[in-house]
């Protein structure tokens, strides 16, 4: 590329909108509205992703999003502190995976989308 790109961000779908609108912002997001059918997620200036109000299955039991972190055990602690498996329905955490390339712990949100956080090891 010739040009210096700034940030990348993708699309998730939501089943009930409010409802996982509610959750990023429990999650730790600033939810930064669009219009009626979309919002911008974000966690600074480059980090973010978009929510819309469209929802298919397939397509949402399909995504994942991958966020690394610096430190995946203060990660965890913070996700744990924040009561989302209680709060919401179908929210779940699995336990830490070791990989070659560093740790991660998966989440599905409460329209399926999976998310993984991750940690490199150095």
């Amino acid at each position: 590329m010739k040009y210096k790109s700034k940030s990348i961000r993708t699309f998730i779908g939501a089943k009930d909108f409010e409802v996982s609108s509610q959750f990023y912002r429990d999650l730790g997001f600033q939810e930064v509205p669009i219009d009626d059918s979309m919002s911008y997620f974000r966690v600074d200036d480059s980090l973010g992703f978009y929510l819309q109000r469209y929802y298919v299955k397939d397509w949402a039991d399909n995504s994942m999003v991958f966020l690394e972190v610096d430190d995946l055990d203060l990660c965890i602690e913070d996700l744990k502190s924040r009561n989302l498996v209680e709060k919401y329905k179908g929210v779940r955490f699995t336990k830490i995976h070791d990989n070659e390339w560093g740790r991660e712990i998966f989440m599905h949100d409460p329209s399926g989308v999976l998310w993984h956080f991750g940690e490199f090891y150095k």
